[in-house]
């Protein structure tokens, strides 16, 4: 049996919000989008990175929204794209910091909360 990581999902309460951060915002390429269901999949190169919407009285709806996802989005130019999106309102938990280990990364928020890293890409 073959296994590799296929997609992600990261949940909204706000499915517009999120799909509009997502694609106009952070610029992902929207593959498709299903309101009935609330289910968006983006183009992000190897690994698909969706939107499930979670409606607010979802008995696990804290558990899913606004949270830290662990999620890793890699950018050419970390500063350039700090002062991008920081010009336009985007909330950054953590600023381009040098990590010790040698990675260069920022921790951005989503409308819903949520909080991914933007890693500035190298090569391995």
């Amino acid at each position: 049996m073959t296994t590799r990581l296929w997609y992600i999902n990261i949940f909204s309460g706000n499915f517009d919000a999120a799909i509009s951060f997502y694609r106009d915002v952070l610029g992902l390429t929207l593959r498709f989008k299903e309101d009935e269901h609330g289910y968006a999949s983006f183009d992000t190169g190897q690994v698909g990175f969706s939107v499930a919407r979670v409606t607010p009285d979802a008995d696990n709806y804290s558990a899913l929204v606004g949270r830290f996802t662990g999620i890793g989005l890699s950018v050419d130019d970390l500063d350039a794209e700090y002062e991008r999106l920081s010009s336009m309102g985007v909330a950054f938990s953590m600023p381009p910091t040098q990590q010790p280990w040698g990675g260069y990364m920022a921790i951005v928020k989503d409308p819903d909360g949520n909080e991914l890293y933007l890693d500035q890409y190298r090569e391995h």
